[in-house]
């Protein structure tokens, strides 16, 4: 019978500059993943620090390329969304690549001191204050305005909240507009609830910020929940949003950039295809194209890329506990941890993500159902992105097996409560951070622990 390795080597393109396999084992990034079990053990979460700056620096090139190719007369600059993960080892992974950053909360505000007073940002890194505020938001927004960080950006989402800083800034500001975009057809309503309606822009702008004492249009930003994509949806989006601005820049000298939200999109299989330089090559023609039958200068471009950034440097590792056949068919693996709570987007949105044998690639494989720990009838994981079954090597008597979920470093610890009350008291589980010194060997570093009950008894009042 065919092991668990000829089934990955027929059915993808591998190995991959990710992964490969050595002795019957895993490689992630040429780190071998069972040395890291063995080690710290599982339910691991494990963070490779190294990915985060090869993503920016890839994007970067793109951009920066496709501006040189065409005579594009503008700049380009990455942001790094904070939510997507707010972890401080990602935070100054990140800002050593020359990131500016975008802010969703007024907590996200105490982030941007506390990196300041690190001296890892300055007063001239580009700060993209996004979402609906409240009045904590505004008036952080405020301080640092006060405080002097220039590029600091509050981006109005709705037509008074302009108010919050001509009363609260006590010096000149620049701010942005969100375009509220229009939803994918196949949404329950037609028009996000952030940002501002499309026909009511120009009219804001010249009854408005034009007349304000302080306040000046800088820039203008647009967000599309699908992200960067070839499709009919997102460049007729992307066109309109380019409109806006020529229609704004023909009345204002001062707005000179736009924010495009809703990044690249990460692997989330092996057999992904996406043509990144054809996308950004894309996105700046249109926009040169556009802006020239205007007749007005190009804009300076950002982008705002979260789980690009950080997603691909995530992994989470579980043990196979146990197998249960519960009838005929559908054999159960029991893993060491729960999908509700460690990857509630696998949970929650349905997503896929990249998953593995961590060992025994030379074993048979069969068809299974991963089931997690909770008494959750939807704690489960049973099929792939590519195909409705999940498959994996059988495990030899008085023997384990591991798996993986890779590209899982975005969002799943902000939503699955990190640090707080997890679904059936289940403890959030250990997270290792890995790196290389300046040689390329490997460097591990326990970030947490496993959440032990005192914790969670504490959050409970007990």
């Amino acid at each position: 019978m065919k092991s668990y390795d000829d089934l990955i080597r027929q059915t993808f393109y591998f190995p991959t500059p990710e992964f490969d396999v050595h002795q019957n084992e895993l490689l992630f990034n040429g780190v071998p993943l069972m040395d890291i079990v063995k080690e710290y053990g599982s339910p691991l979460k494990m963070t490779y620090l190294p990915k985060v700056g090869q993503n920016i620096r890839n994007a970067q090139r793109i951009f920066n390329k496709a501006i040189q190719k065409l005579d594009y007369q503008g700049s380009y600059t990455y942001c790094y969304c904070t939510k997507s993960s707010h972890f401080s080892f990602i935070l100054k992974e990140a800002l050593q690549n020359d990131v500016h950053l975008e802010t969703s909360s007024g907590y996200d505000v105490e982030i941007i001191k506390k990196l300041y007073a690190d001296n890892l940002i300055n007063k001239q890194t580009l700060i993209v204050c996004n979402g609906f505020k409240r009045p904590l938001y505004t008036k952080n927004i405020s301080y640092l305005i006060n405080e002097g960080f220039e590029n600091c950006i509050p981006v109005l989402d709705h037509l008074e909240e302009l108010d919050a800083y001509e009363a609260e800034a006590n010096k000149p500001f620049n701010v942005g507009i969100r375009v509220a975009a229009g939803e994918e057809p196949n949404f329950g309503f037609y028009t996000s609830r952030l940002g501002i309606r499309y026909n009511d822009i120009t009219s804001y702008y010249k009854e408005v910020i034009a007349k304000s004492k302080k306040a000046k249009l800088k820039l203008l930003h647009f967000f599309i929940n699908t992200g960067i994509q070839d499709t009919t949806y997102y460049w007729m989006e992307l066109n309109r949003f380019v409109e806006m601005y020529c229609e704004l820049r023909k009345i204002s000298d001062d707005i000179d950039t736009l924010d495009i939200g809703g990044g690249f999109p990460i692997k989330t299989g092996l057999h992904f295809e996406y043509d990144y330089e054809y996308m950004a090559e894309q996105i700046v023609a249109n926009i040169k194209e556009i802006c020239d039958q205007n007749g007005v200068p190009v804009p300076n471009i950002v982008t705002e890329f979260g789980s690009y950034t950080v997603g691909e440097s995530g992994a989470t590792i579980y043990n196979v506990m146990g197998q249960k056949l519960q009838n005929d068919v559908e054999l159960w693996y029991m893993i060491d941890g729960s999908f509700i709570t460690h990857l509630p987007d696998a949970w929650g949105l349905n997503q896929k993500y990249i998953l593995m044998a961590l060992n025994q690639w030379d074993k048979p494989y069969h068809r299974v159902n991963l089931g997690g720990l909770t008494c959750d009838s939807m704690d489960y994981y049973n099929s792939e992105a590519h195909s409705f079954e999940v498959f994996m090597p059988k495990i030899p008597k008085d023997d384990k097996l591991y798996i993986g979920f890779f590209h899982t470093g975005a969002y799943q610890e902000s939503l699955g409560g990190y640090g707080g009350i997890q679904h059936c008291l289940i403890p959030a589980p250990k997270h290792v951070l890995i790196d290389r010194d300046e040689n390329g060997n490997i460097i591990t570093e326990l970030f947490a622990d496993e959440q032990d009950s005192a914790t969670m008894l504490k959050v409970l009042g007990y």
